[in-house]
């Protein structure tokens, strides 16, 4: 059989066994751009567990709309031109709302970057500009959660009278799913804040893993840490169909509604695989979240949980941005057995981008990873414990010289969906 598999903005085309088993989500066709606005308005006109958002807006002095940031599909030009024509019918200034690209510890955008997000009217009329973790002159303290967690959060968010998330719900390989909390924790707080939510403990609990909210301390710990910033009581989120067009939108209170388009997308998202796999193909996607590797490791993750331990997965990404991250890529090769560097992680803790690193290590422990791209040098894939392959066919006569090759999943995906073992 012929399988079509995102990479960049484009797709590889693989002939694949007949008795492959190809992993597909159920998501419903999305809507056009004008249909996807008049959902949207709806939406935040008959929200979830809230006043519509009009309602919230009346005398507000100051309003800071959060944005996800580059690697995230969202769409947010299409959402912040309802949002802010809301805002505008409130009464709420232009000079009076900021957009706040919420990049955790991503790097700050530049111009061009903002433009590409928001649109350059967007950009031009408006206050954007990134979240900066380091900035430590930028976050104030807000308290502490049960995890231990010192929350420290941009101080333009929680000086506003009126903060609002735009965001996407999707799987999350340790938060258990994008959206909600996530904008405030990781996505305008500290380095700090970040580093002691995302430690190697948190990320080695069972539940910090794709599909789990209840019982895992990633998401709780988020949700007290957010909760904390008393601002923040609105959110606009979308669930996406495979070509990234909205099906659905989520509207309301940063929780309630969050918890709402978790449940929707859950009905489209869970697949059960029929056995475990010699060898899983997958991706991250396509573009954006494919662009860089420290983004791909998402997918690793999504493969290995249904691929045997000793197998092999193919990775396609295409990583238009290399690596992505130095301390990544660093840490991720400080030594060739995975066991070693989950040590290194649990003794020198806090680690700049450790749970990437982490989780990257796990899955390592399982299953021998190939990596298809062209734009990340071959020597670079090996020191962090990746083979490389410049082809999807190249990646594959290399996995199938070390493994039988006779139960092949394919996830053409990749981190949109949650695959269940059987």
């Amino acid at each position: 059989m012929e399988v079509l598999f995102p990479y960049g903005k484009s797709h590889v085309k693989l002939s694949l066994p007949e008795k492959t088993a190809v992993l597909y989500s159920a998501l419903p066709k999305g809507l056009s751009y004008e249909e996807a606005k008049g959902l949207v308005r709806e939406s935040i006109r008959k929200p979830v567990n809230s006043k519509p958002l009009r309602d919230l807006a009346l005398r507000v002095q100051g309003a800071v709309i959060l944005i996800t940031d580059k690697t995230r599909a969202t769409p947010n030009k299409l959402l912040l031109e309802v949002l802010l024509d809301e805002l505008r019918a409130a009464g709420v200034e232009k000079s009076s709302i900021e957009i706040v690209v919420a990049t955790g510890l991503h790097k700050p955008h530049t111009r061009s970057e903002i433009e590409e997000l928001v649109g350059r009217s967007i950009a031009e009329e408006y206050t954007v500009y990134s979240h900066n973790s380091d900035d430590s002159e930028s976050v104030v303290y807000m308290g502490r959660t049960s995890y231990g967690t010192e929350v420290f959060v941009n101080k333009a968010v929680t000086s506003a009278d009126l903060v609002i998330g735009v965001g996407l719900i999707e799987p999350h390989f340790f938060a258990g799913y994008s959206g909600g909390r996530k904008l405030i924790l990781p996505g305008v707080s500290a380095t700090k804040t970040v580093y002691q939510n995302h430690s190697y403990k948190m990320l080695s609990h069972p539940k910090a893993d794709y599909g789990f909210l209840e019982g895992n301390p990633v998401h709780e710990d988020m949700v007290e840490a957010s909760k904390l910033v008393k601002s923040y009581r609105f959110i606009v989120h979308v669930l996406l169909d495979k070509e990234k067009r909205v099906f659905s939108v989520a509207s309301g209170d940063p929780y309630k509604a969050h918890e709402h388009g978790v449940r929707e997308l859950d009905k489209y998202v869970k697949v059960e695989a029929p056995f475990e796999a010699d060898l899983t193909i997958v991706t991250n996607g396509g573009y954006p979240l494919d662009r860089d590797l420290y983004q791909a490791v998402k997918g690793m993750v999504t493969a290995s949980r249904v691929t045997k331990r000793g197998g092999y997965i193919v990775m396609l990404s295409e990583c238009v941005d290399g690596v992505g991250h130095e301390h990544f890529r660093e840490l991720a090769s400080v030594s060739r057995k995975p066991e070693e560097i989950l040590n290194y992680i649990k003794k020198y803790e806090p680690l700049r981008d450790q749970w990437e690193v982490q989780k990257l290590a796990q899955v390592l422990l399982k299953n021998r990873v190939v990596v298809v791209t062209r734009n990340i040098k071959h020597s670079v894939l090996e020191e962090m414990n990746l083979i490389p392959a410049s082809t999807a066919e190249e990646a594959l006569e290399i996995a199938c010289k070390n493994t039988p090759c006779e139960h092949i999943i394919a996830i053409p995906e990749g981190p949109y969906i949650i695959p269940v073992a059987p």
